[in-house]
């Protein structure tokens, strides 16, 4: 019985780890594509955004790590602005999961 509650207990917070992973993602693209100003669309090529920027580097093929990404829209890289004063850090980490998600299962 106590194994059964256990696995039970298990499953459950594996499937809320799933959802907030979900929606980690979801808002990830929003602020990929429409909450950062400019757009990461403008610079950034990223298959899944639909975006086909040529000024940044093409997502698809950098495969960022996440602390990269968190690191420039923090910071700033380049001709890349910071966006620290202008997402939260919710939205930062969202981005970054974002990216690392769909590229990181690319050929």
């Amino acid at each position: 019985m106590r194994q059964t509650a256990v696995l039970v207990v298990a499953l459950g917070v594996s499937g809320v780890g799933a959802l907030a992973h979900a929606d980690t993602t979801e808002l990830g693209k929003d602020v990929f594509i429409k909450l950062s100003q400019p757009s990461c669309t403008v610079c950034h090529t990223l298959a899944d955004a639909g975006s086909a920027g040529v000024i940044g580097p093409d997502l698809d093929e950098l495969k960022p790590s996440r602390d990269r990404v968190v690191n420039a829209v923090t910071q700033g890289v380049g001709v890349m602005p910071a966006f620290e004063d202008s997402l939260s850090a919710e939205q930062i980490q969202a981005v970054a999961d974002y990216i690392v998600s769909v590229t990181s299962t690319q050929d």
